[in-house]
């Protein structure tokens, strides 16, 4: 999909007259995608991480390709289930840890069927 974006940044207060003469396009796939053939886009169910911006029905954008490092925002599978949640691992521990004070963090045990699934790379979210 190709949209037209202004070359300069927008401040949060009055607007520029140049605004009207904005003719670059932008190819969102260029910007958004760093491989396409390992990006998936999951719809997000839950509040656990609205501390960050991430709301319920927003879109996350999920690339397989990256390698999931402590303090990643990642899709991973707990036990057969998939879950968003920010990765620690430090010392041997590793946590899943929600962004909501409401949840507790998950401390991955030896016994859990576990894997990173991907690496939050951009979060698609509704403004209206």
């Amino acid at each position: 999909m190709w949209l037209d974006i202004c070359a300069w940044s927008v401040p949060a207060g009055f607007p520029s007259p140049a605004a009207d003469h904005a003719q670059k396009r932008i190819d969102l796939n260029k910007h958004l995608i760093r491989n396409g053939d390992a990006t998936h886009v999951f719809r997000v169910a839950g509040d656990s991480m609205t501390g960050i911006g991430i709301y319920e029905g927003d879109r996350l954008l999920i690339d397989r390709s990256i390698e999931p490092k402590h303090n990643h925002i990642v899709l991973a599978v707990l036990n057969n289930e998939f879950t968003v949640k920010r990765l620690y691992k430090r010392g041997g521990v590793v946590k899943l840890v929600a962004e909501n004070p409401l949840y507790p963090a998950i401390v991955i045990k030896e016994a859990d069927d576990f894997t990173v699934w991907g690496v939050v790379t951009f979060n698609l979210h509704k403004l209206i």
